[in-house]
C-alpha cells in the first residue's frame, strides 16, 4: 500500500469535479505546492497502484433510466454465485455484490420507469432457477453516489 499525502488527496479531489482537468490546471489550482509535472507523476503513481482510475461516469436520469433500485435476492445458497454471475451480464444493472443476512445478493438497478422495474424483477430475476425471493427498495433520491467518492482524510498521511 503507498503512502496518501495531502498533495494526493487534492490532486485526487480536483480529479473528481472535473475527470479532464489538465495537470497544468492541477498544478495552478493546488498552488505553489507542486509542478506540472509532479502532478502528472502522482496521478500516474495514484493509477498504477489502483489508487484512483479516471473515468467518464455515465448519469443514468440523463440518458432516461430515472428509477432506480436497491433489489435484494435470496437464492439457493448453492446457486449464489452462478445467480451473481448470471446478473452481471444486464447491463441495467450497475452494482452486485454478495450480501449477509436475509438476502444473499444485493443490486442497483436502473430502468426508464416502475413497469419495466417490476417487469424485470419479476420477469427476468424472479425467473432465474435459484432465486427464492426479491425485495425492491426503491432509491428516490441520493445523498451520496460512491462513484464521486473521494479519497477519505482520515488515510491521508502527515509528513
Amino acid at each position: 500500500m503507498i503512502k496518501i499525502d495531502a498533495i494526493d488527496k487534492k490532486i485526487s479531489d480536483l480529479l473528481l469535479q472535473d475527470g479532464r482537468m489538465s495537470c497544468a490546471q492541477i498544478a495552478k489550482r493546488i498552488g505553489g505546492e507542486v509542478s506540472e509535472r509532479a502532478v502528472r507523476y502522482r496521478i500516474n503513481r495514484l493509477v498504477e497502484n489502483g489508487i484512483i482510475s479516471v473515468r467518464g461516469n455515465v448519469n443514468a436520469e440523463n440518458i432516461g433510466l430515472v428509477v432506480c433500485a436497491d433489489v435484494f435476492i435470496e437464492v439457493e445458497p448453492s446457486q449464489i454465485k452462478t445467480i451473481a454471475m448470471k446478473l452481471a451480464e444486464y447491463e441495467s444493472i450497475s452494482y452486485i455484490a454478495y450480501a449477509t443476512g436475509d438476502t444473499d445478493i444485493s443490486i442497483q438497478l436502473f430502468t426508464p420507469d416502475n413497469s419495466t422495474m417490476f417487469d424485470f424483477v419479476t420477469e427476468v430475476i424472479g425467473k432465474i432457477p435459484g432465486v427464492r425471493k426479491t425485495h425492491i427498495s426503491f432509491v428516490p433520491i441520493k445523498i451520496k453516489d460512491d462513484h464521486v467518492w473521494p479519497i477519505p482524510s482520515f488515510i491521508v498521511t502527515q509528513d
